[in-house]
C-alpha cells in the first residue's frame, strides 16, 4: 500500500510518518529528497539559478534568499515547483521500483506534483495556524513573520481536506495525535490492534 501524506508546514505529518515507519513502511520525505538533490544534482541547481539569479552561490542554494522571492510571488513559487517536482518525482519512482509492501510519500505538493496518482490512499494532516507558526519558529529557527509567509504561501487546510481520502486533525498534543495516527493505521489494516 502506498499512502500519500500531505498538509501544510508544521501540521504534524512527521508523527504519522513515524507510525508508518514503525509498521515497516518506507518513508519518502519529498522535502528531504529535494534537499539531497540540491546537494548532488548540479543540473537542478543551475536550472534554479537561471530562473532565480543570485540564489545559488558557489554551488550552494541560499534557501532564505530563494524563500524571500517565492513566498512573496505566486508565479515565482509555481515556477520553482515546476522545476523541482520533476526531479523529486524521478527519485520517488526509483525508490518505488523496489516494490515495498508499505510506503508513504510525504509531500506538501502531493497533488501539484502528480505524486498522488501513485498512491492508494491520500491523507491530509491539519493543525491550527497558530500552532503551526509556533512549530515552524521552533523547528526551523525562523521569525514569526517568515513562518507566517511560508504558511500564507501554502494551501488552506480546507483545500487539503477536499483533495484527500482522509483527514487527521492535529490539535497539538503529541501523544494524543500519535494515538490517533495508530488508530487510523489500524483501520486501514496497516497496523494490528493490540
Amino acid at each position: 500500500m502506498i499512502l500519500g501524506i500531505t498538509g501544510g508546514s508544521g501540521s504534524g505529518k512527521t508523527t504519522l510518518l513515524q507510525q508508518i515507519a514503525a509498521a515497516g513502511g518506507v518513508i519518502m520525505d519529498c522535502d528531504a529528497i529535494y534537499h539531497q538533490l540540491l546537494r548532488e544534482d548540479q543540473t537542478l541547481l543551475q536550472t534554479i539559478d537561471a530562473r532565480f539569479p543570485g540564489t545559488v552561490t558557489d554551488g550552494q542554494l541560499d534557501r532564505k534568499k530563494l524563500g524571500a522571492v517565492v513566498f512573496a510571488d505566486d508565479a515565482a513559487l509555481q515556477d520553482l515547483n515546476t522545476i523541482t517536482h520533476g526531479a523529486v518525482r524521478q527519485e520517488v519512482l526509483r525508490i518505488l521500483s523496489a516494490k515495498p509492501r508499505l510506503a508513504a510519500i510525504d509531500a506538501i505538493g502531493l497533488f501539484e506534483s502528480g505524486l498522488d496518482a501513485l498512491c492508494d490512499v491520500t491523507v491530509a494532516v491539519t493543525a491550527p495556524q497558530e500552532l503551526r507558526i509556533q512549530r515552524l519558529m521552533a523547528r526551523d529557527g525562523i521569525s514569526r513573520e517568515y513562518a507566517q509567509k511560508r504558511i500564507a504561501a501554502q494551501h488552506s487546510d480546507g483545500w487539503y481536506r477536499e483533495k484527500c481520502s482522509y483527514t487527521l486533525e492535529n490539535c497539538g498534543e503529541l501523544d494524543a495525535f500519535a494515538t490517533k495516527c495508530i488508530a487510523f493505521l489500524q483501520r486501514l489494516g496497516i497496523m494490528k490492534a493490540d
